[in-house]
C-alpha cells in the first residue's frame, strides 16, 4: 500500500446526513466529499439548509442520522476529543464572535495559548504574521470595537489560522458586511484559496464563487439539487431549481 494513500481519504466526508427542527426537515441525505485543498462553494436560497450544514461538519449543529467524518474519523459526540477535533476546523461566522473586552492580539493568541499549549512569545510572533498576513497589524492593541466590520472578520480568519486548521469553514463571511468591506475579506479568502487551503464556504458572492471555487454545491429545500465546477453550473445548470435560482439572482 503506498504511503500516500492518506490524501485519498476526504479531509471532511458527511454521509447520509439527515437533521430536522422540530417538523422541519432542514437537511435530507446530505452525501458530500471535500478532498485536501480543495475550495467547496455551497450557494442556494435562503432557509436551503446551507449554514445548518456548515455547521454539523464541527457539531455546532447536531444531527439526526448519518456520519460526519473528518480524515475519515467520525466526529466525536462530546468532550474532549470533539473540542480537539473542533480545534483542527477553522471556522469563521457571519458576526465575527471575537472577544470583546480583548484586544486583537490576544484574540488571536488565545486558542494557541490555551489550547495548542503555544508559549506567548510564540504564540505572539505567531500572531502578529497572520494580522501582517490580513493586512490589520497596525490594530493588534485596539479591541474589536476599534475595528470596522471588514477589519473584525479578517482578525476572525487570522484567529481561525493561527490553530493551523486541517480546513476552513465559512458561513456568509461576509453577509453582515457593508458593501465596501466585502472585498477586503475576500481577497484575503482568495489568498488562502491559493495557498491551498481546504476550505468550505457558504456564501451569496456568485463572483467569488465563479473565480475561486473548484466546485460549486447548489442546495435548496434541504438536499444537494447539483454539484459541479463553477463555469459548468453557472452557465449550463442540470436543473430547473438551479436554472431558478440563478435567474433570481441576475439582476443583484
Amino acid at each position: 500500500m503506498s504511503l500516500n494513500h492518506t490524501d485519498e481519504i476526504p479531509v471532511i466526508e458527511l454521509r447520509h446526513v439527515d437533521k430536522h427542527y422540530g417538523d422541519l426537515h432542514v437537511l435530507r441525505d446530505i452525501n458530500l466529499k471535500v478532498s485536501r485543498g480543495e475550495v467547496l462553494v455551497v450557494i442556494g436560497p435562503s432557509g436551503s439548509g446551507k449554514s445548518t450544514m456548515c455547521r454539523t461538519i464541527n457539531r455546532l449543529e447536531t444531527i439526526d442520522s448519518g456520519d460526519v467524518l473528518i480524515e475519515g474519523k467520525p466526529l466525536p459526540k462530546e468532550g474532549r476529543e470533539l473540542a480537539a477535533m473542533r480545534a483542527e476546523l477553522g471556522m469563521v461566522f457571519q458576526q465575527f464572535n471575537l472577544f470583546a473586552h480583548k484586544t486583537i492580539l490576544e484574540n488571536v493568541t488565545l486558542g494557541p495559548i490555551d489550547v495548542l499549549g503555544m508559549k506567548r512569545d510564540e504564540a505572539e510572533k505567531r500572531a502578529m504574521e497572520l494580522l501582517a498576513r490580513v493586512g490589520v497589524a497596525e490594530q493588534a492593541q485596539k479591541v474589536p470595537a476599534q475595528l470596522s466590520g471588514g477589519q473584525q472578520q479578517r482578525v476572525a480568519i487570522a484567529r481561525s489560522l493561527a490553530m493551523n486548521p486541517k480546513a476552513m469553514m465559512f458561513d456568509e463571511p461576509t453577509s453582515a458586511l457593508d458593501p465596501e468591506m466585502i472585498n477586503e475579506v475576500l481577497d484575503v479568502m482568495v489568498e488562502l484559496a491559493r495557498g491551498g487551503m481546504t476550505m468550505v464556504v457558504v456564501t451569496h458572492e456568485m463572483n467569488f464563487a465563479r473565480r475561486v471555487a473548484d466546485r460549486v454545491v447548489f442546495m435548496a429545500d434541504g438536499q444537494i439539487v447539483e454539484e459541479g465546477a463553477p463555469d459548468e453550473f453557472f452557465d449550463h445548470p442540470k436543473t430547473q431549481r438551479a436554472r431558478d435560482f440563478l435567474n433570481s439572482i441576475k439582476g443583484h
